[in-house]
Formats: structure tokens, C-alpha cells, sequence
């Protein structure tokens, strides 16, 4: 007698990286979505912001080169709040659900759900720049050609990767109800500090000198020299890099510390 013999079937490969990145992104973006106070929240403030205190100074509105300034630090208040405020709170919020140990344990590792939940955040960031823009062409004189508006657009982007990492620290470092008033606090200090609210050309010399430490001064003044032509300061660009760097070996070490109080 013969015995029937089943033959195992071939394992199935793993889908691609970028597949995986994509049904990351997929359900972050649809999750944030099904919250509009929060979407609305991150886009209208700036917008508010510029309508209430820039536009009606006619000293800063009618002139094109100050108009443009203010577009680019509340267009980057945007985008670091959008950051921290994302990965910041969303990372905390989401390590608080069921189904977040289920994706830490599957084999693709954190690199789809890293990716996803960047280009997520990068969404709704530029997003937020969308009723700004409106506002700044309406009623200011605020001007750039297509060269500089797409440099301010990469800038801006490439300015945003200190902030998502020292998010993406605070994060996994801390529970949802601390997240929240840790980001607060470092968000609002920092922008203040940075020129984001108020030109820096107006601060006294001490507050100016100690600006130009901050990752949102060197920030603000990358992103001007995108639009408007004027020098950053030339310390602008090595202390942006600098403070990556120590957020990125925050984000690492918080990272690491979860992974080892709660999958070891």
C-alpha cells in the first residue's frame, strides 16, 4: 500500500520593504484622519497666527522681504510642531495599544513602521503650510519665484529631521501623559527662542546670542536664506548638525530602553 505523502509548500517570501512602508503609512494617515480636530488643529494655527499678528501691520505685511520671513517661521513652527507633536505624543500613544507588541515582535523589524510613520508626519506637516501660504499670497506682499519656493520646501523638510527625531526620543522614552506636557514645554520655549513668533533682529543681545544655540534659530535662518536670498549666520548649518546628531542618539537610546524593558 502506498502511502499519500504532502509534499510542504514553499515558504512565502516576505513582501518588500517599501510595500510594508506603504501599509504603515496607509494606517497611520487613516487613523489621523478619523481625528479632524487634530488635523485641523496643526493646519490652521499658523494660518491664525499670521492673520492675526502679521497681516494687520502694514510695516510687515506690505513689505515683500519681512512678510516672506514671517511666512517662513510660522511655516516652520508648523512643521515642528507637526513633528514633535506626531512622533512625540503618536509614538507614546501608540505604545500604549494592544496591537503595538504584536508589530514589535514580527520580522520585518521597525524599519516599515519607521518609514511610514515619517512620511506620515512629513504629509501632514506640509499639509499645515497649505492655509499659511494662502494667507501670506492674500494678504501680505510676501513673495518668492518657483526656484525659491521649492528650496524652501526642501529646507524646510530637511530642517524638520532634528525635530522628528527628538520626537521620536521623547516618544519611546516617556508614557502619552508625560509626552504631552514634555512636548509643550519643548515645543513653545523653543519656538520663542528660535524667532519663530518674532523676528530675531529684535531681541536684546543676550537673548539673540543664546537664539543662535537653538536648533529652531539655525532652523529659521536656513529657511530664509531659501526664500529670501538673506545669509543665515554661519554657525546655522553646524549646529543643526549637531543637534541631529544628539537627537538622533536620543531617539536610539530610548528606542533601545523600550525594546529592553518590554521584549526581553
Amino acid at each position: 500500500m502506498t502511502i499519500p505523502t504532502t509534499r510542504p509548500r514553499p515558504a512565502q517570501g516576505m513582501r518588500p520593504f517599501w510595500t510594508l512602508s506603504w501599509l504603515h503609512l496607509k494606517y497611520q494617515f487613516l487613523e489621523t484622519v478619523r481625528i479632524p480636530i487634530a488635523v485641523l488643529g496643526n493646519m490652521l494655527f499658523p494660518a491664525l497666527a499670521m492673520a492675526f499678528f502679521v497681516v494687520p501691520q502694514p510695516q510687515v505685511a506690505g513689505n515683500p522681504e519681512w512678510a516672506t520671513m514671517a511666512v517662513a517661521g510660522l511655516g516652520l513652527f508648523a512643521v515642528c510642531s507637526a513633528s514633535l507633536f506626531t512622533y512625540g505624543l503618536g509614538v507614546a500613544e501608540d505604545r500604549q495599544l494592544p496591537f503595538y507588541p504584536y508589530l514589535r515582535s514580527l520580522p520585518t523589524g521597525p524599519g516599515p513602521q519607521m518609514v511610514g510613520r515619517v512620511l506620515n508626519g512629513a504629509i501632514f506637516a506640509l499639509f499645515g503650510l497649505v492655509p499659511l501660504i494662502l494667507v501670506a499670497v492674500l494678504f501680505t506682499e510676501a513673495t518668492a519665484t518657483l526656484a525659491q519656493l521649492a528650496a524652501g520646501v526642501g529646507t524646510i523638510l530637511a530642517v524638520a529631521v532634528p525635530f522628528v527625531l527628538l520626537g521620536l526620543g521623547v516618544g519611546y522614552a516617556l508614557p502619552a501623559k508625560a509626552a504631552l506636557p514634555v512636548v509643550q514645554v519643548v515645543l513653545f520655549p523653543l519656538a520663542f527662542a528660535g524667532g519663530l513668533f518674532m523676528p530675531p533682529e529684535i531681541f536684546p543681545g543676550w537673548l539673540d546670542a543664546l537664539s543662535m544655540g537653538t536648533p529652531t534659530r539655525a532652523g529659521r535662518d536656513l529657511l530664509v536664506q531659501a526664500l529670501t536670498g538673506v545669509e543665515a549666520y554661519s554657525l546655522a548649518l553646524p549646529i543643526l548638525v549637531g543637534w541631529t546628531i544628539l537627537f538622533a542618539a536620543l531617539a536610539t537610546w530610548s528606542y533601545r530602553r523600550d525594546e529592553g524593558r518590554r521584549f526581553r
